[in-house]
């Protein structure tokens, strides 16, 4: 079954590339195309797409803004932010809002297309230089009181190790290296966190890890 993606970009002209790109992969399908963020958030309602890739700064509304509103919905697709290197209080937000991760606009094609097919199986990508720059300094911001859940009690310390390592950046494959383990099992610790914490994704997960003190910004 194809991913179903909805493009919101108000450059027609990287709206029409990505277009082009993403059909021509045999498991990705553009169902809609928007030049704002609040048809983005039509789209998303009228298509269910499972991932949105969302340009930031768009009139009208902003993709962060598109954002909020698209993961208040029951079941929300993924969204996939596009961002350029410099965009870094963007991302801030973005972050906050519940982005699964970023693209940067001169990515290789391959890559745009392998970072839609992660996002839409639930991952986030934290792993690009440019990402992980990105997270590390919104993780070492100041920011509003700590929710509860960034407490590390109702954690077992398999699960600490395994969190400390998402936070490093780690594929679920290391981790089950690192860790002596399988992947299957690194998954299942992975979906525990996700649960105790409750963590939106992967990206979510990293954050918590700096806010709690297991990763430092810079590791």
């Amino acid at each position: 079954m194809s991913v179903r993606v909805v493009l919101a970009d108000d450059q027609p002209l990287i709206r029409n590339g990505l277009r082009v790109l993403i059909n021509d992969a045999d498991d990705l399908t553009v169902v809609g195309e928007a030049g704002n963020g609040a048809e983005a958030v039509r789209l998303a309602r009228e298509h269910r797409p499972d991932v949105v890739v969302m340009d930031i700064r768009m009139p009208v509304m902003d993709g962060i803004e598109a954002t909020r509103h698209i993961l208040s919905a029951p079941e929300p697709a993924k969204v996939l932010m596009l961002t350029t290197f410099d965009d870094d209080e963007y991302v801030y937000a973005a972050l906050r809002a519940g982005a699964s991760g970023f693209l940067v606009k001169d990515m290789a094609l391959d890559d745009i297309l392998n970072a839609v097919r992660v996002v839409a199986g639930g991952d986030a990508l934290i792993a690009p230089s440019v990402t992980r720059r990105l997270i590390e300094q919104f993780a070492g911001r100041p920011a509003v009181p700590a929710p509860a859940y960034r407490s590390s009690d109702g954690i077992t310390e398999r699960e600490r190790e395994v969190l400390t390592l998402v936070g490093l950046g780690r594929s679920n494959t290391e981790i089950a290296t690192e860790l002596h383990i399988s992947p299957a099992t690194a998954k299942a610790h992975l979906a525990r966190l996700f649960t105790k914490l409750d963590a939106r994704d992967r990206v979510q997960l990293v954050i918590i890890a700096y806010e709690m003190g297991l990763v430092s910004p810079g590791a």
